[in-house]
């Protein structure tokens, strides 16, 4: 009986200690539901490998993040209307994948980070102090765009030797362009390469920007990195191969899009990075004192079926390197 009556004892505390608890936690669970993380995200189009980093940090769609994605699909003058909307919204962070996009969600807010995506020169446009001590509410990734586009010409001229003109398709509203476009042609010299600049604002000018390049005879063409021409890839890829111009473009897209070759900094790696800042600073650390990083990976991918609807046989130095697409 003694132990019977011990058991009920312990069975009561036990249920008075529950009784007393659960009001408590009930009440602390109210009070920290899990946190629904904002994320606004201005891009030419949406940017799967963000949301794919952004898992393996364990922010999951509808559990505990919400992306807000505004696609300026190449159309400059819609940035500046989404940025305001993003802003509007009181997002947490803004993701911005293009200098002009970062640009317009500066505009937009001095108060809300702004995560940059491979932004080139950020000091020199002044989205930043410095490199290292950004301050102000921009951080993220940049490339150091003269010598990155100086490094696709170079790998161009090795795909085409015979090459001595090269067409280069730039946008002069791009506001990195115009200083690349200077180094570019420094740079052009000391490969015997004489460029021909081709300012392109509009899609409706391209069929014209490759007229000229026939008429001055341009060997290839480089195409610098630009919302615009990204929306529009695959139409710029089908007038290179219909003039039979071998392409250089930027991201790996291009080169899937049937460009030629492409090279620019390994996707994966980069939304990496970037998801690695929006995670920080939605753990509460200041834009301004996360360091800009520049990629430490490249990637350079040839489009071999392109290659052979252009008659053109890539080096074989030169595939050992890339990503092959058949």
């Amino acid at each position: 009986m003694r132990r019977l009556s011990w058991a009920l004892g312990a069975r009561s505390t036990v249920a008075t200690i529950i009784v007393v608890l659960f009001p408590v936690v009930f009440a602390a669970a109210l009070q920290n539901p899990t946190k629904i993380h904002r994320i606004g995200v201005l891009a030419t189009s949406v940017p799967e490998g963000l949301r794919e980093s952004m898992r393996e940090l364990e922010y999951i769609e509808g559990r505990n993040v919400v992306l807000e994605i505004r696609e300026t699909e190449g159309r400059a003058g819609r940035i500046d209307d989404l940025a305001r909307e993003l802003a509007g919204l009181k997002v947490d962070v803004i993701v911005a994948t293009n200098p002009a996009a970062v640009l317009g969600a500066k505009r937009a807010t001095a108060t809300i980070p702004i995560v940059m995506v491979n932004t080139p020169d950020p000091v020199q446009l002044g989205l930043v102090v410095s490199l290292a001590r950004p301050g102000g509410n921009i951080t993220g990734t940049t490339s150091l765009s003269v010598e990155l586009s100086m490094k696709q010409l170079e790998i161009l001229k090795e795909a085409v030797p015979r090459a001595s003109r090269i067409a280069v398709v730039w946008n002069p509203d791009n506001p990195w362009h115009p200083i690349t476009m200077k180094g570019l042609r420094e740079g052009g010299r000391s490969l015997d390469v004489q460029l021909q600049p081709l300012p392109v604002r509009d899609p409706h000018e391209f069929e014209n920007a490759f007229q000229a390049m026939i008429k001055e005879r341009a060997a290839a063409v480089l195409i610098l990195a630009d919302p615009m021409t990204y929306y529009h890839r695959r139409r710029l890829a089908d007038l290179a191969v219909k003039h039979r111009l071998p392409l250089m473009g930027s991201l790996r897209e291009y080169a899937e899009a049937g460009s030629l070759m492409s090279y620019w900094a390994d996707g994966p790696e980069l939304y990496r990075r970037v998801a690695s800042y929006v995670d920080r600073i939605l753990k509460g650390a200041r834009p301004g004192d996360l360091p800009v990083e520049q990629p430490t990976k490249y990637e350079l991918v040839v489009n071999l079926k392109t290659a052979k609807s252009l008659a053109l046989t890539i080096p074989p130095a030169l595939l050992l390197r890339a990503t092959v697409i058949e």
